[in-house]
């Protein structure tokens, strides 16, 4: 049967004069061709996408490094410029100074916090000797502390609970010893009589009395000034120097000289 319906369609034509057998297989074989090609397409529209795709996301990755750099760099020029800017502050409190003096990087710091001491690159073979005192350009860093190595030395840093030095007031001109204090501000004015005029805001300095510290280098300020229990006024400073981040300081080469009486200073 199936025979005999291929033989009629193999010997019927259409109007065209194409026979129908041909007719039926080329309609079949053009919608598979059609099918394929849809297929084949949209295959490459899919990987013409994914290529795109992919190309926008290694230009992303590309431009992402290149942000990051820049980044790095505008950090790096930042820390330079800072650098640059401490340096020039230094360069312009040693060519201030009264004394001659040697420019030192701080090393180390002691995390000790009852011995506050910070480590210098210089040392005996540059002529640092002990008890000379330490500067930066926000005020009194603190003084040398022995043994002096030939290339570095450790500094007593003046909020260590250990340290003193001889101090005034600059509006009242009134004396005292500022020593280092567990506490914030880690500073405190003591021998400050109650007849004496001090007040927040005072601007406290070197007296020279020690013999360490340059006279009228700047320590700190007066926090608070409140009545004591006995005779002595509590006097809270806080210091100029940020103690957090020092980074070059100036030692003084000035040998120190013997404790002189605050009548001999004033």
């Amino acid at each position: 049967m199936m025979g005999q319906l291929i033989l009629v369609s193999w010997q019927v034509q259409t109007r065209s004069g194409t026979r129908l057998l041909q007719a039926v297989a080329l309609e079949i074989f053009s919608r598979v061709q059609r099918a394929t090609a849809s297929a084949v397409s949209g295959t490459r529209g899919l990987w013409s996408g994914y290529a795109a795709l992919r190309g926008v996301r290694l230009e992303n990755e590309e431009l992402k490094r290149r942000v990051d750099a820049l980044q790095v760099q505008l950090q790096q020029e930042h820390a330079q410029a800072a650098r640059s800017g401490e340096l020039a502050q230094l360069l312009d409190l040693k060519t201030r100074a009264a004394f001659p003096t040697l420019a030192a990087n701080v090393i180390a710091g002691n995390p000790d916090p009852g011995m506050r001491t910070v480590t210098i690159d210089r040392g005996s073979g540059d002529g640092v000797l002990a008890d000379m005192a330490v500067v930066a350009p926000a005020g009194i860093v603190g003084r040398i502390i022995g043994p002096v190595a030939r290339h570095a030395a450790r500094v007593q840093l003046i909020i260590d609970r250990n340290a003193a030095l001889g101090a005034v007031t600059e509006r009242t001109r009134t004396g005292g010893l500022v020593v280092g204090a567990d506490a914030n501000p880690p500073l405190r004015m003591d021998m400050v009589s109650h007849l004496n005029d001090v007040k927040a805001g005072d601007t406290v300095v070197a007296s020279g009395v020690d013999g360490i510290y340059p006279k009228g280098y700047l320590i700190g300020r007066v926090e608070y000034a409140t009545r004591g229990a006995g005779l002595y006024q509590t006097v809270i400073v806080r210091p100029a120097v940020d103690f957090s981040s020092l980074e070059t300081v100036l030692v003084a080469l000035v040998p120190p000289r013997g404790a002189t009486r605050d009548e001999d200073v004033k």
